[in-house]
């Protein structure tokens, strides 16, 4: 099986594990990432996620040897992937969940290459924990292979457009010290511990009260390239229907917990 999923109370795992192909992604693993990720969007338990790559690697990109299959076949038709006409929710992307618009937040736990289209699914991700070994890279430029998982859309906006070009345009290696130094990753960790500190990490936010964290993280993604006054009042829509839960921890700081910055008891 190349997904599978393990659960421990609100943090869901995500798991990929094709070693022979370095955990590249072809058609079925495409549809049981994006089946495992809806499954944890749908579960009342889940509030956060981690997306892992098995074996030392979290994905090597598309698979070739599939894509290789397809010379002389109608390359669009056989993929299926276009985008509707209409506004209607479009299919999986070729690297599966892309195009998925959770509610929650999910973790990339980084281990080992994450290159070319694995690299566009950990910029699908919130945030980026590496191991100090592991690397970025559109490496798929040596192929001829475009971006069309939301990498070229995903990149500038975390790292800026210049950055973004020098990555895209020379398809160059990007180890985890740069990856952080210019935000490509949010978290540098010793090899072998990528998983537990992102476990670690979504144990952290599922701590907090739901409604709150969801409506923030939809705001900064739905905000993004709106006129200020559009922003404002999409952010203002979003918190509104959290201010039950607000009021009740309003309460709870009354009554005397979280002095002082202390996220201990809440």
């Amino acid at each position: 099986m190349a997904v599978y999923v393990e659960k421990d109370g609100p943090v869901t795992t995500v798991i990929m594990e094709r070693p022979d192909a370095r955990n590249a992604v072809d058609p079925t693993t495409a549809d049981a990432l994006v089946a495992a990720f809806k499954a944890f969007d749908r579960d009342p338990e889940a509030r956060v996620g981690v997306f892992f790559g098995s074996h030392g690697t979290f994905c090597a990109g598309w698979d070739l040897k599939y894509g290789a299959s397809l010379q002389g076949k109608d390359v669009r038709a056989e993929l299926a992937l276009d985008f509707p006409v209409g506004g209607a929710a479009p299919p999986r992307g070729p690297m599966g969940p892309s195009r998925l618009a959770l509610g929650k937040p999910v973790i990339a736990a980084v281990a080992g290459a994450a290159v070319a289209g694995g690299m566009e699914l950990a910029l699908w991700c919130d945030m980026r924990v590496m191991e100090e070994d592991a690397f970025f890279g559109v490496y798929c430029r040596r192929w001829g292979v475009p971006l069309v998982d939301g990498g070229t859309v995903r990149l500038p906006r975390i790292v800026g457009m210049g950055r973004a070009m020098d990555l895209i345009l020379t398809g160059r290696k990007v180890d985890a010290a740069e990856a952080h130094r210019i935000g490509l990753c949010e978290r540098v960790v010793p090899r072998g511990k990528a998983r537990e500190a992102a476990e670690a990490l979504a144990r952290e936010i599922a701590r907090f009260p739901p409604g709150a964290v969801r409506a923030d993280r939809r705001s900064a993604y739905e905000t993004h390239g709106l006129p200020v006054r559009a922003a404002l009042e999409l952010e203002w829509r979003n918190g509104m229907p959290t201010m039950a839960e607000a009021v009740q921890g309003a309460g709870a700081f009354a009554s005397g917990k979280g002095r002082h910055g202390d996220f201990t008891a809440i």
